[in-house]
């Protein structure tokens, strides 16, 4: 269907709803979903609480600082506008009495869902904020030509999210019990997604999920259709056919949250032809195993070590970023100097570390052993300068290559500079390429295209280059 310009009368009122995404991308495409259908049914949106007729806020309930940060985001709408509707995994929460901690915290709030859950909160948006009458839009489907619908990342990158929740039971974990057990997404449906996303011009798909390696095993692999044709719905046959049309678009593809299962070896050989991304996003978490049997991961340090041994070998130009727990409960020195000896073996590109935190309802609160907050917070500073010490060395590495750059920022076209991305760098949690102003007069940068850079320093976890 072709886009149409809407032309509405002057005495028509159109409803406006604010909106607060909180979290993670996980979270973010959630918020996609839900102001894809507000814009489908006439809704328009509000750049600031006072200004809406009803205020949604997609929060998060993962950590006590985002339980905090989505609380006090409530307050503030509630106190600004009034009529507030909670979503996301906060609203999933049990408080401390068994109700709803949301509820608890804040009982006027209109209406309260968990994760995923688009038509629950359009439900409570209808019933407090009628959906506005149009003559054209009514008698229309509902997914009026919104292609790919609304996004909330720049336009030459984007989130594809595969599968919704998890099996695994971390004990320092909740998500499984705000989100569920996974539920795969039908291949077909995130390959066309895929492909409607590099035909609207996304450079750089990154691809999501609770645990993206465990693409399929609920549904148990089964064969699915794309085009017509028969599909695996399984992690590396997703890979192939996401790799295949991102050639046709000249674009990326980054893999996150990947789990070290033995099946990603498979998909090396792609990353080393260049058809995927030679990043893996790897949640580790810890090195020891008697630490990693309380967290009850599925896999052990020494093999960790060895399939970063296998990867690089399969793969030289691989960048691995992993996050990493310090002060678990019971963690005694022995143990968490083991952890900083396997930082230093591992080599980690990219690494990021969380001071234990007991989040309500996770298992690892009942472990003997709980550290004093004081210690968590030293280990993880000890751990960081390690961390950062091995990435800048990295770093230093990369001086004097020519690398290929997506640029995200380009004032003035480029002429005073700008930022852009190498493969090693995913958004919003790795570094950047500084962009020096190029030496030709005639290079042109532009915001969603790639330039060529030789790097000629690094600044903190930066590079700096001059495109070439």
């Amino acid at each position: 269907m072709t886009e149409h310009t809407l032309v509405r009368s002057s005495s028509a009122v159109i409803p406006k709803i604010g909106f607060v995404s909180l979290g993670c991308p996980k979270a973010l495409t959630d918020s996609e979903l839900i102001l894809t259908q507000l814009r489908a049914e006439g809704y328009e949106t509000s750049k600031t609480f006072e200004g809406a007729d009803l205020v949604i806020v997609n929060t998060c309930g993962f950590i006590d600082d985002a339980v905090k940060e989505s609380l006090d985001t409530i307050g503030e709408a509630l106190a600004a506008n009034g009529k507030v509707i909670v979503t996301g995994c906060l609203g999933a929460k049990a408080g401390d009495s068994g109700g709803n901690l949301v509820r608890q915290m804040h009982p006027s709030v209109l209406a309260v869902t968990g994760p995923h859950a688009t038509q629950e909160v359009m439900d409570a948006v209808h019933l407090h904020v009628p959906k506005p009458h149009d003559p054209f839009l009514d008698l229309v489907p509902a997914v009026f030509d919104l292609k790919i619908g609304v996004k909330l990342t720049p336009r030459h990158y984007a989130y594809l999210k595969i599968s919704e929740g998890c099996n695994h039971r971390c004990s320092f974990c909740i998500i499984p019990s705000l989100r569920g057990d996974l539920v795969s997404r039908p291949i077909g449906d995130v390959l066309g997604e895929a492909q409607r996303l590099f035909e609207a011009g996304v450079k750089e798909l990154l691809v999501i999920s609770q645990d993206t390696s465990a693409y399929g095993v609920d549904v148990k692999f089964r064969t699915g259709f794309w085009e017509g044709r028969p599909i695996k719905t399984h992690m590396t046959d997703l890979c192939e056919k996401l790799a295949a049309l991102a050639a046709q678009h000249g674009a990326w593809v980054r893999l996150h949250y990947v789990y070290p299962y033995p099946h990603v070896d498979q998909i090396l050989p792609l990353m080393a032809s260049g058809a995927i991304l030679p990043y893996l996003d790897v949640p580790f978490q810890h090195s020891h195993p008697e630490v990693l049997k309380r967290m009850k991961r599925p896999a052990n340090g020494e093999k960790n070590l060895e399939r970063l041994q296998r990867w690089r070998e399969a793969c030289p130009e691989i960048v691995i970023r992993s996050t990493f727990i310090a002060g678990f409960p019971g963690e005694t020195e022995a143990e968490f100097e083991h952890l900083l000896g396997f930082m230093q073996e591992a080599q980690i590109d990219r690494a990021g570390c969380f001071a234990y935190s007991a989040v309500s309802g996770a298992t690892a609160n009942d472990l003997p052993g709980m550290l004093p907050i004081e210690l968590r917070e030293e280990r993880r500073a000890r751990f960081m300068a390690v961390a950062e010490s091995v990435s800048a060395a990295k770093l230093q590495r990369r001086v004097g290559a020519t690398m290929q750059v997506l640029v995200d920022a380009a004032p003035a076209l480029g002429r005073k500079g700008g930022v852009g991305r190498s493969y090693a760098d995913a958004p919003e949690i790795d570094g950047s390429v500084k962009l020096l102003p190029p030496e030709k007069a005639s290079k042109v940068l532009r915001v969603g295209e790639f330039t060529r850079v030789k790097i000629v320093g690094t600044q903190g976890h930066d590079l700096v280059g001059v495109p070439v």
